[in-house]
């Protein structure tokens, strides 16, 4: 026995698919937020990783100094006459000055 409910059942069915509709809408956007707020995260900590392998690269760099500076006395010297202007004893200094501008002191 197949019963006609008529126009009832159809319209059942619509308010319970616009009822699961909404209620999926509202999980959505209570959950956008979050979203934003993660795609943001991912965001910073991509900048972060950044800056944090150009601050390795940068200690990686001045640890090899370091150890030169420890352990090269060849660079010790260089340092010593372009800091300090000192020369062997049988060697001469020339220092140059930078060039002077025509500007007007008051």
């Amino acid at each position: 026995m197949n019963v006609d409910t008529g126009i009832w059942s159809k319209l059942t069915k619509i308010v319970v698919g616009l009822v699961v509709l909404a209620i999926l809408l509202l999980i959505g956007m209570c959950y956008l937020p979050l979203i934003n707020q993660n795609e943001q995260f991912q965001k910073e900590n991509l900048r972060l990783q950044r800056e944090l392998q150009k601050e390795s690269e940068k200690s990686k760099e001045l640890q090899m100094q370091i150890n030169d500076l420890r352990n090269d006395p060849k660079t010790i010297e260089r340092l010593a006459r372009e800091k300090l202007g000192y020369a062997r004893p049988d060697e001469t200094v020339v220092r140059f000055e930078p060039a002077e501008t025509n500007a007007v002191s008051q």
